[in-house]
């Protein structure tokens, strides 16, 4: 009996909690684009979308962006899942672990860095002029407009989370289903099309819906690359006006409905091909150990991928330690003077501890809630376990850009949030926003520690008399503590270095967090995107040990926490 209490109320809770920070703003959101000035229901301004041209091509932009990143990632990730997954050779791990480095740089960063080397008076330009193959003056539209630059920025950030994704599905195939296909003579490309890629289809749909949607609502890198025929986009533009226009409610209700809908297409076409299996495979088993050449390739074939994913840190690197980088092939004259120039800037410091406040209050709130998510789902017996754990990931299929704004609509005159208007102070706003968007990293860490804990510990607790919340603080915590920690670290780090809530709701130089302190310093003339480069290092160093320290702690689980 006091399990099922202590369950019913943190589902209570849990539900509260949802339901005044997430299913709320969206509803204000739809009712702002469904309804007239006079309350009643209206297609008039979802009809203006699909009639006005600029806001067609946004969409059509918006959609291309999203499939090419999609591609372009499955090109890079599958083809290294199955070899990590087939193949070892010296360096493997080494190796391995430099794929991930692109997570350590947030893609509006990284957009300095590929100017840098890609732009029209970049590296590659100033190097095809001095060889004569272009005339002086002349350049090369490396990024198409920007449409090219988006693409390939986006894809070089988030191609890891597919990796993470397909490689734990390689490792999970049985290998006698393999072996079996093989004793039937199907082998090569066909086995490979017709038992392997069935098994891992459900691992690569988890990763492959975390980029579209991603990529589908990515605010920053467009604007960096002043790509402005976006959707995402043209509702930022549109913030100013969200008091008298519904068009930009329209265009929030068009983004979430699109990718609401790709989501549950791509559910029905891939997850019913789901299959399972008896066993789940062991590296060792199948893992082949090269040698000589074909290690030699196998490196090659790892490195490349690698040193073409980090091309945005050292063009990052390059502008925050050169004295100027313009239509050279290298940078030229060594300095830190950047890096004190950053620090000493008056948006600098202040936004650096703004962000550590922020993500630091944030993770509080998601560890409450995300531990109890898990313990109700993972220890609980209600029907609807499933629905508060569907529920739970609900935050990474629904875009950060349609959150923030729906906190916009709430905060406006007369609403309930208007007392934490973001114009005075969106402190509070944003802790909540950082807190439901990184909400499912916590879930799925403490889910995973609970799944591999054994509850006869808290039974046997129980049967001397432990309560529930007694055994949850020091039975359960415990033991699935390096979980926690791992889940929270990435928790706070990706909220530290969170893009579309915090160009949305910080609209005050005083309660800037770091990366709107990045966008505001790289539109500044002069020294502006040196000292936003400048910034943009101290982010890589801060990510790249947060994620090392989840990896020592997660290992190959640290894949489930990009998953919907």
């Amino acid at each position: 009996m006091p399990r099922r209490l202590f369950h019913a109320t943190a589902a209570v809770l849990i539900a509260a909690f949802f339901l005044l920070f997430l299913f709320l703003p969206i509803a204000q959101v739809l009712r702002g684009g469904l309804t007239d000035t006079e309350g009643r229901f209206t297609l008039v301004y979802l009809g203006e979308v699909f009639r006005n041209p600029l806001y067609l091509e946004g969409l059509r932009n918006s959609f291309l962006v999203a499939l090419g990143t999609t591609l372009v990632t499955m090109a890079f990730a599958l083809p290294l899942a199955w070899a990590s997954d087939r193949f070892d050779f010296p360096g493997k791990r080494l190796l391995s672990g430099a794929l991930l480095l692109p997570l350590i740089l947030p893609p509006f960063v990284g957009v300095l860095g590929m100017q840098s080397i890609f732009g029209a008076q970049g590296a590659v330009n100033a190097l095809l002029r001095h060889l004569g193959i272009l005339a002086p003056g002349a350049f090369v539209d490396w990024f198409g407009g920007g449409f090219w630059g988006v693409v390939v920025m986006e894809a070089l950030h988030l191609y890891p989370i597919l990796y993470l994704n397909a490689a734990a599905a390689f490792a999970n195939v049985d290998p006698l289903l393999l072996e079996a296909s093989a004793d039937c003579g199907c082998v090569g490309w066909r086995r490979f099309w017709r038992i392997t890629l069935p098994l891992i289809m459900p691992g690569v749909f988890a990763g492959g819906t975390i980029v579209f949607i991603w990529s589908f609502t990515e605010l920053g890198t467009p604007l960096m690359f002043h790509y402005e025929r976006m959707t995402a986009v043209q509702v930022y533009s549109g913030v100013n006006e969200i008091g008298d226009n519904p068009v930009p409610y329209a265009l929030v209700i068009v983004m979430l409905t699109a990718a609401s809908i790709l989501y549950l297409i791509a559910k029905l076409a891939f997850g019913r091909q789901a299959y399972a299996m008896t066993a789940k495979a062991g590296i060792a088993a199948r893992c082949h150990r090269l040698g000589g050449v074909r290690a030699l390739a196998a490196s090659l074939f790892f490195g490349l991928f690698a040193g073409f994913g980090v091309l945005p840190h050292l063009g990052v690197i390059g502008l925050s330690l050169s004295r100027s980088w313009y239509r050279s092939v290298l940078p030229s004259g060594a300095t830190l003077e950047h890096f004190d120039a950053a620090l000493g800037h008056n948006l600098t410091v202040p936004s650096i501890l703004n962000s550590v406040r922020y993500a630091s209050v944030a993770v509080l709130v998601a560890m409450a809630f995300g531990v109890l998510i898990a313990v109700v789902v993972v220890r609980g017996k209600g029907r609807l376990a499933w629905l508060l754990d569907g529920v739970s990931m609900l935050p990474l299929a629904v875009p950060g850009l349609v959150l923030a704004f729906g906190f916009l609509v709430m905060s406006q005159p007369g609403r309930l949030f208007a007392p934490l208007d973001p114009v005075e102070n969106p402190t509070v706003l944003l802790v909540v926003a950082y807190a439901i968007r990184r909400l499912p990293y916590v879930v799925r860490a403490a889910a995973a520690g609970l799944q591999q804990t054994s509850v006869s510990y808290e039974e046997a607790a129980a049967s001397v008399g432990a309560g529930p919340w007694t055994r949850f603080r020091r039975i359960t915590v415990p033991l699935i503590a390096a979980n926690l920690i791992a889940g929270g670290i990435l928790a706070f780090s990706f909220a530290m270095l969170e893009v579309s809530d915090s160009l949305l709701l910080a609209q005050r130089s005083l309660y800037f967090p770091i990366t709107k302190a990045i966008f505001e310093l790289s539109m500044l003339l002069g020294q502006g995107q040196t000292l936003a480069a400048a910034l943009g290092v101290w982010t890589m160093v801060f990510l790249g040990a947060s994620l090392l320290t989840a990896s020592c702690l997660l290992g190959k689980r640290l894949g489930a926490l990009f998953r919907v």
